[in-house]
């Protein structure tokens, strides 16, 4: 159920406090507390346009107004003589006082007039905004994004991570799945370590994990240790029966 209700805010420019008035009731003693008062009395007008009152009938008094400012009632009356001699504040026939200038610093809204207020605000700045894919789903609309636009935005990011070169990016692999092959690299070791690939990328695994080295291309370091196997006449563990062993020293 939408809420309707009414809100007054009071709305002070940022020269407020420059303004001769001003200046001049918080030069005077006990201006600081003056001013406090006459800030509490606007807000206490909004509601009825600037005219101090309890209800629609009842107009505050300078008692009334001491209680709700939590003054003295002779601090609350010698401020309504400044505020009036100042042109702050003006007597109405009725008795009650009215608040000048109210009209510069009343704001109104409701919540749901707010709300729209914000969805305007944001649509005119996302219009502002280059026209892209993700602009399709409005940050202030961003809880029901269509899930098409969800998949879009995946995708988009998947494609961010292959690079510009447009090759798929690198996957982990081995048993501590530290060893980084790109889909290219893999097909390689299996084409030309058909019984052996496997072998090489635990041993890989191993290794780093155990020894916490870096290597710049995973895939260069399994060629080399092949190589090196075949030129000691080292025979790689047949397939399905790994060797995990990681030994120290064991180089590139």
């Amino acid at each position: 159920m939408s809420d309707n209700r009414k809100y007054y805010y009071l709305k002070l420019k940022e020269s407020y406090f420059d303004d001769d008035a001003i200046v001049l009731l918080e030069s005077m003693q006990d201006g600081m507390l003056y001013s406090n008062i006459l800030l509490k009395l606007y807000l206490k007008s909004l509601k009825y346009g600037g005219t101090l009152q309890l209800d629609e009938n009842i107009p505050y008094t300078a008692q009334m107004i001491a209680t709700i400012t939590r003054q003295q009632v002779g601090t609350v009356e010698r401020a309504l003589q400044i505020f009036m001699k100042l042109g702050l504040v003006e007597p109405l026939d009725n008795g009650a006082l009215y608040m000048s200038n109210i009209e510069l610093f009343i704001g109104q809204s409701s919540t749901e007039g707010e709300r729209k207020r914000r969805a305007r605000l944001a649509l005119q700045e996302q219009k502002a905004l280059p026209q892209t894919g993700a602009d399709k789903c409005p940050p202030y609309r961003a809880d029901i994004c269509p899930p098409e636009i969800e998949i879009e935005k995946e995708i988009e990011i998947e494609k961010e991570r292959e690079g510009e070169t447009g090759h798929p990016a690198p996957a982990a692999y081995g048993r501590y799945n530290n060893v980084i092959l790109t889909d290219t690299e893999l097909s390689g070791l299996k084409t030309e370590l058909p019984d052996k690939w496997e072998y090489y990328i635990d041993r890989l695994s191993c290794h780093i994990a155990s020894t916490g080295k870096q290597y710049h291309s995973h895939a260069a370091t399994i060629y080399k240790w092949a190589q090196e196997d075949a030129a000691k006449g080292k025979a790689a563990p047949k397939q399905g029966i790994p060797d995990y062993s990681c030994k120290e020293g064991e180089s590139l």
